[in-house]
């Protein structure tokens, strides 16, 4: 640490978390005025039967409720756009943004697009667009649905290019939610490939904030925490789904994304064009990807892995474990350990390699990664241990 720098530390919305918590919702809206909202969730999440319970219990408090749905699994900016003219359209007074990431982004981006009409990608955060974030932000609010991307607690929304797919981040500190309402109920009849999928995203959050660069105390306490949660508690939310693990995912999932506002690193950079390119789950290739991500980032951090070792269980001069664990645990969870096993081929491994390096993710990783090393780890990946 400097000791003559001063350094600024920022925390997220309120949250109200626990079972039942998204009971409050429709009194908090009322509390507040509003009562025609915009909820914003994607196609799967609109038929489930928690969702249109939702739905009732706003209607029977005389809200409002209109339902935008129209969202890809890795949203684009014409989802976007066209949530944006219903707000506008169906003169509505808030959002809410029910679901797991990529419903969230498009909520917030969305928030973004209410008042502000500028080419949307006028508000990426890598040429500085935030500059732009200058007028009101409708009232935002968040609701989980999964324990994974943390979306809830978020800045930012990444919307891809709906042509290239490239990935673009509109940030803002405008752009955090009102508040959140964090039931852990809603994530009870997550399957279990979406559950150890966003778990594994959760996990990696928090291992990549704990080793991002820069001073952040605070972070990197979170992070060792967060990473401790899903270490005890990621198998039984998989595999028996009960309310403690299934709280403790939830609470770790937006402790990472609260973490990581000190950065993230190389997995993340490796995941993203996966998803980008081939359309994979982000938590699925965060998984697979994390094991080597670490082997890449091991040595030179011997420290901050025997840290990272005492969190996920290991115990003591365990840090040279690490990588073996999140191999065994993406086993454990029925998750492969290969990049050939998710529909990698050969021939994706040169574009996928220049997409990394072109990602926003890695500059704040603690070691430099080139276009060779990205290419290097890939091969790895592909063929496996």
């Amino acid at each position: 640490m400097d000791t003559a720098k001063i350094y600024g530390f920022n925390f997220p919305t309120p949250i109200r978390f626990g079972a039942g918590a998204i009971n409050e919702l429709p009194d908090y809206l009322l509390a507040h005025g509003l009562n025609r909202p915009l909820l914003v969730t994607d196609p799967t999440i609109a038929e489930l039967p928690f969702f249109k319970d939702i739905q009732q219990k706003l209607t029977h408090k005389g809200i409002n409720v209109i339902v935008f749905h129209d969202l890809h699994k890795n949203p684009v900016k014409s989802d976007v756009l066209l949530g944006g003219d219903v707000f506008r359209g169906q003169n509505r007074d808030s959002i809410i943004g029910i679901g797991g990431g990529a419903a969230l982004d498009v909520a917030r981006a969305i928030a973004l697009r209410a008042n502000h009409h500028r080419d949307l990608f006028d508000y990426d955060d890598l040429i500085g667009g935030d500059i732009y974030v200058t007028n009101e932000i409708p009232p935002l609010i968040t609701v989980p649905t999964t324990a994974g991307t943390g979306s809830e607690v978020g800045r930012s929304a990444i919307i891809s290019e709906d042509e290239t797919k490239k990935k673009r981040i509109l940030f803002s500190p405008r752009l955090m939610a009102r508040i959140v309402f964090a039931d852990p109920l809603l994530t009870m009849d997550l399957p279990p490939f979406i559950t150890a999928a966003t778990g594994m995203d959760a996990l990696t959050h928090n291992m990549e904030a704990y080793l991002a660069k820069g001073y952040h105390p605070m972070c990197d306490g979170i992070a060792l925490e967060g990473m401790a949660m899903v270490a005890s508690s990621i198998e039984k939310a998989t595999k028996e789904s009960d309310l403690a693990s299934r709280s403790n995912m939830l609470l770790a999932s937006l402790m990472g994304a609260v973490a990581f506002q000190k950065g993230l690193g190389v997995v993340h950079s490796l995941a993203h064009p996966l998803s980008s390119l081939l359309d994979t789950h982000h938590g699925l290739a965060n998984a697979v990807n994390l094991p080597y991500g670490m082997q890449f980032n091991y040595a030179g951090f011997e420290d901050r892995f025997e840290r990272m070792a005492m969190a996920l269980g290991l115990g003591n001069n365990a840090g040279d474990r690490v990588v073996d664990y999140l191999f065994d645990l993406n086993t454990r969870l029925g998750l492969p350990t290969k990049l050939s096993a998710i529909g990698v081929e050969k021939h994706h491994l040169e574009p996928l390699s220049e997409l990394a390096f072109a990602d926003f993710c890695h500059p704040s990783n603690p070691k430099p990664v080139s276009t060779a090393d990205f290419r290097a780890i890939y091969e790895t990946a592909y063929e496996g241990r």
